[in-house]
């Protein structure tokens, strides 16, 4: 029974994480209204190369890229062989709406497979980037504009662009037991040709730009990125998951 409610909790905490609400973002009650001092989101180089790596089976992580966070956005810290990103996402890497965007705990770590280095990871940089500039999320979200329209982004997915977040060592989420072992999937569609979201579907699905269409009106305009979530049953280092 413990174990059945664990699973039950960090599932549904999961789907808050990634933003599966209906409520709009500024009636959710948040802890983190504002963003903190920089300091707050660093880590130790080493630590952060690590929890990065730990984010995929080593058989991957170990030839790939490897990015820390410093004072002006990702740089990388180890150089990759074989087209992969392993790196550690602030909260800000999630959507505007999520409640947790200015947290000063989530650790998200995850390894982009070479086409969602190549078509996603380009947006993911540029926000952090704003966001270690003191941008707004509103100032965030017209520069993104101004870079599409600019043609500095990717204006399409690349077809299979995937991640791996198997770390048993992230902090993903306040809620339960704030992580959880998954593979993303990052697609221009809404996940329904997945089934995401549907009864008893393995698969969750969100848009990666916001949970609520109505929280940031002008996001409507911006290339379609959904994500779409399949849980794992083993840790990175090939240990049981204790959700599946």
């Amino acid at each position: 029974m413990r174990i059945h409610k664990a699973v039950t909790s960090i599932f549904a905490n999961f789907i808050v994480f990634i933003g599966l609400t209906s409520v709009h973002a500024q009636s959710v009650s948040t802890p983190y209204p504002k963003m903190a001092p920089i300091e707050q989101y660093l880590m130790d180089r080493d630590a952060e190369i690590a929890l990065a790596r730990s984010s995929a089976p080593d058989a991957i992580a170990k030839d790939a890229a490897v990015l820390v966070l410093t004072r002006h956005g990702y740089e990388t810290a180890v150089t990759g062989k074989n087209g992969w990103t392993c790196m550690v996402d602030r909260g800000w890497g999630g959507m505007f709406d999520y409640p947790e965007f200015w947290s000063t705990k989530v650790r998200a770590a995850s390894c982009l497979n070479p086409a969602a280095s190549r078509s996603f990871l380009p947006y993911d940089l540029l926000r952090t980037r704003l966001v270690l500039a003191g941008k707004s999320k509103e100032e965030i979200i017209a520069a993104t504009g101004t870079a599409l329209k600019q043609k500095e982004l990717p204006l399409t997915l690349e077809p299979g662009a995937m991640c791996y977040m198997m770390s048993k060592t992230s902090y993903l989420t306040d809620q339960g037991d704030h992580t959880m072992s998954h593979v993303m999937f990052y697609t221009a569609d809404d996940g329904a040709p997945w089934g995401a979201n549907l009864t008893n579907s393995p698969i969750m699905g969100v848009s990666y730009w916001s949970a609520s269409p109505d929280a940031y009106p002008e996001l409507g305009s911006f290339p379609r990125i959904f994500v779409s979530l399949v849980m794992a049953d083993k840790w990175s280092d090939g240990t049981p998951a204790m959700h599946m």
